[in-house]
């Protein structure tokens, strides 16, 4: 193992256990003498890789190919859920249905 991959794997233990504690940032770097420059900097660095419940995730998408129809259309399936766009579609209401399939998935 690389010596940045122990280094970031270290960091990431040490923000779990920051933000587990409840403490102020002050307060738990000086109970476990870290630099709290440091600790945000490092907390910017791995936060900007991790995705968070708001931030958009890939998802598996099955594309099946189906004969042309006289309005085109785009099927979208995630897990159970099936979402019909067709031409002349709604963007607003798409953009609606997709911010609360995130929150929900």
């Amino acid at each position: 193992m690389s010596i940045q991959v122990e280094r970031r794997q270290l960091w990431e233990s040490r923000i779990d256990a920051f933000r587990a504690s409840g403490q102020k940032a002050a307060e738990w770097c000086a109970e476990n003498q870290i630099n709290r420059r440091q600790l945000y900097n490092w907390m910017r660095r791995l936060d900007s890789k991790r995705p968070t419940k708001n931030s958009p995730s890939w998802v598996r998408v099955k594309v099946d190919q189906q004969p042309q129809e006289a309005s085109p259309s785009v099927l979208i399936k995630i897990g159970s859920a099936t979402i019909e766009v067709k031409s002349g579609y709604d963007a607003s209401l798409l953009a609606d249905v997709v911010r609360t399939l995130q929150t929900i998935c």
